[in-house]
């Protein structure tokens, strides 16, 4: 019983110097970890950074185009024909029904697709009366 004891501890000495000699020094560990912060900074900058730059140019650049007529969503949700340029700020939108309102060219969401206006056959109209 205590042979096999003193053989254990001689293994695990062994051991143990093994691993502290696989061990990398303070330098390499830097270096690693520093490399691993870069990789993260790395995907945070491609998955995050780059899709909102490329969102903000495109809408930057929808907002620069707009012109008389547009149909546009504003960021209310409210839906309407751009009736004319104030400034470079502001446009008057023409909601309907004489309804026209200013708005800031930055909250405009985007331009509104243009809807059939036709409801669908299966939908029974809900004006009619039986």
């Amino acid at each position: 019983m205590l042979i096999a004891k003193a053989f254990a501890a001689s293994d695990s000495a062994q051991v143990l110097s093994d691993i502290t000699a696989d061990a990398p020094t303070p330098g390499e560990a830097l270096i690693w970890n520093l490399g691993l912060v870069a990789v993260l900074v790395g995907l945070f900058y491609l998955l995050l950074i780059l899709p909102q730059q490329r969102r903000f140019k495109e809408h930057s650049s929808m907002l620069s185009d707009l012109k008389k007529g547009d149909r546009v969503v504003t960021g209310g949700g409210l839906v309407g024909k751009i009736d004319k340029a104030l400034n470079d700020h502001e446009v008057l939108v023409d909601l309907g029904n004489g309804v026209k309102v200013t708005s800031l060219r930055s909250m405009l969401q985007g331009k509104a697709e243009l809807a059939s206006g036709k409801p669908a056959k299966d939908s029974p109209d809900k004006n009619k009366r039986d």
